[in-house]
Parts: structure tokens; C-alpha cells; sequence
């Protein structure tokens, strides 16, 4: 028997101490971006699909898993699970209804899916445009000089990977427009062309709702809320929740921040806003398990990137004691 078989019982055990259900219930959600159909060097942080299928298998084995939706009334009403556990995945990849969604359903998880509707139907957020930008450069060198960022070598897909993070770190918090108009323009400098499949198209969205995941606000365009004015982040807001309506014919009831950290990419006015635009609950990227005394519209979230199932199944239960 190995290691991670080993550590099931204890690990159980010591889930269910810590998260007992009722009114003392914690409730663990994940964030997921994209499950690749293979490992991909320049997006590390995310899991392939055999990856996500143990992940899940994992979360399945150690938690009781709940439409977030679902988990957040109980959560009010104290009446949460033992182990309760969200699958949550944010921005609208095509990847998410193509090799995740099979894969949740082949073990019977539900999972929430918050959507940047500026972006589907053959559209690229800016640091997709920069990743693969960076995959398909010609050459061993990269001149960017012209950003202030000097020249880079492009010699192994490390050299690559180290290249995205100099290029999304430059770009990241520049203006919604600017940014992904920056960013094409720096693609077509160098004549790269790039992929517009990344992201789903509407019929692939309505597709996923058909399966009976649920489907969550994420603003239209993806910008920092907290680098807007008020008005025009409600509008980011409103329009994002007002699209998906209009594709899926019913009105989302969640909502996730872009980027989600408290005081650096939203503030409480954004709580406000998430509120009064008719969001039973919100959700951040702020690290931790919920409780009955979390503030619904900021339930936090963390993605476990352990390579083991021991390991991811450790790290489910430290974050209960976050």
C-alpha cells in the first residue's frame, strides 16, 4: 500500500474534526482556470486532465461535494455537510466544457463556473495573448527594449515561461482596454499569429448549463475593479451579469471578483456594488474556508497544487485551519 492510501483514514478523520457540519461547518472552495489535455510548460499552475481527474477523485473520496450555490444556503442556515467542498472555475475556457466538465460528471461533481462574457465567442484575454505570444515567438532572443523590459532569451520553454511572467506582470494592472490592446499590438508587431479558441463560444456555455453546472458573474471584461472608478465597475458588473442572461435566459446568482484579493483588487465599495446588483453571494480569491460568520459576499477560495493525492489531500485540510 502506498503513502497516499495510508494517509486516507487519518486524513478523514482529521477533515471531519475540523469541519464537522452544522453551525460549525467550514466550507472549502477550490478555484480552477483551465484543465489542459496535457502538460503545458507554460501554464504550469494549470492540471492536465489525468491531474484534475485524481484531483477530483480525491476531493470526492475526503469531501462532500456541493453546488456553491446550495453549499452557501446551507452555510447560512447552518446546516452544511460535514466536509462540505465547492469546484469552482473562473474566466469561461472552452477547456472547462471539453475536458473538465466530462470528468466532473464522470464522478458525479457539480461545479460552478464564473464567466468574462467580454470574451467568449472568439475573444482572448490579455494574458492568454501574452502566453501565447510567448509560445510562438521565432528565434532565441526577444527584443522588448521598446517596453523598457529589455531582451530575453527564448532558448528552452523556460526561457519561455520566465517571459510571460515579465510580460503579464508589465501589462497586468494597465487598464482593461489599454492592456488587451496593448498586448495585440505587441503580437502583431512581431507577426504572431495567435489562437481564438481558447475561450467558449455562447452554445458551448448554454451547452454547459444544459449538463447542470452552474453558472456565475465574472464582469464583462475581467478589469481590477479596484483601479476603476465606481460607476464604471458596476457597469463591468452589470453588463457581465446582464449577457448571461441574455445566453442562458435565467439570471446568475453568483459572482466572482477579477483577480479577487481583498484591498488590492477589491474593496468593500465592490461588496456593495456585488449586492445591489442582485448577487446572493461573492466570492474572492482570498486564502481560507468559510464559516457561518464569513461575509457571503467574500467566501474564500485556494487552489491546492500538490502533485500527490496525500499532498492535495494535506493541504484541503490545512486550509480549514486558515
Amino acid at each position: 500500500m502506498n503513502a497516499d492510501a495510508l494517509l486516507t483514514p487519518a486524513v478523514r478523520a482529521a477533515l471531519g474534526l475540523a469541519s464537522p457540519g452544522g453551525r460549525r461547518a467550514r466550507l472549502s472552495t477550490l478555484i480552477f482556470h483551465r484543465v489542459l489535455p496535457a502538460p503545458d510548460p507554460l501554464l504550469p499552475g494549470d492540471p492536465d486532465a489525468a491531474t484534475f481527474r485524481w484531483q477530483m477523485r480525491t476531493l470526492a473520496r475526503h469531501f462532500n461535494v456541493l453546488p456553491l450555490g446550495e453549499a452557501v444556503r446551507h452555510l447560512r442556515e447552518g446546516s452544511l455537510p460535514p466536509r462540505a467542498a465547492c469546484v469552482t472555475f473562473d474566466d469561461g475556457y472552452a477547456d472547462n466544457l471539453t475536458i473538465a466538465a466530462p470528468i466532473l460528471r464522470e464522478l458525479g461533481l457539480p461545479a460552478t463556473f464564473f464567466i468574462a462574457t467580454g470574451y467568449l465567442d472568439g475573444g482572448r484575454m490579455f494574458n492568454d495573448t501574452l502566453i501565447e505570444l510567448a509560445r510562438r515567438l521565432p528565434g532565441e532572443q526577444c527584443d522588448l527594449s521598446a517596453l523598457g523590459l529589455g531582451s530575453h532569451p527564448l532558448a528552452s520553454a523556460a526561457d519561455r515561461h520566465k517571459l510571460v511572467g515579465v510580460l503579464v506582470s508589465h501589462f497586468k494592472y494597465q487598464p482593461p482596454g489599454t492592456r488587451l490592446q496593448a498586448a495585440e499590438a505587441l503580437a502583431a508587431s512581431f507577426g504572431v499569429t495567435l489562437p481564438d479558441d481558447l475561450m467558449m463560444s455562447s452554445a458551448q456555455l448554454r451547452e454547459l448549463r444544459a449538463l447542470g453546472m452552474e453558472i456565475g458573474g465574472h464582469t464583462n471584461s475581467h478589469p481590477i475593479l479596484a483601479r476603476q472608478d465606481l460607476a464604471a465597475a458596476e457597469q463591468e458588473i452589470r453588463l457581465g451579469k446582464a449577457r448571461l442572461e441574455e445566453i442562458l435566459g435565467e439570471s446568475p446568482r453568483l459572482f466572482a471578483y477579477p483577480n479577487g484579493r481583498k484591498g488590492k483588487d477589491y474593496t468593500e465599495e465592490h461588496v456593495a456594488l456585488a449586492r445591489a446588483c442582485g448577487f446572493d453571494a461573492a466570492v474572492s480569491t482570498n486564502y481560507g474556508a468559510a464559516s457561518a460568520d464569513s461575509d457571503p459576499y467574500q467566501l474564500p477560495r485556494f487552489t491546492p497544487w500538490d502533485k500527490t493525492p496525500g499532498r492535495f489531500a494535506l493541504r484541503l485540510l490545512r486550509n480549514l485551519y486558515h
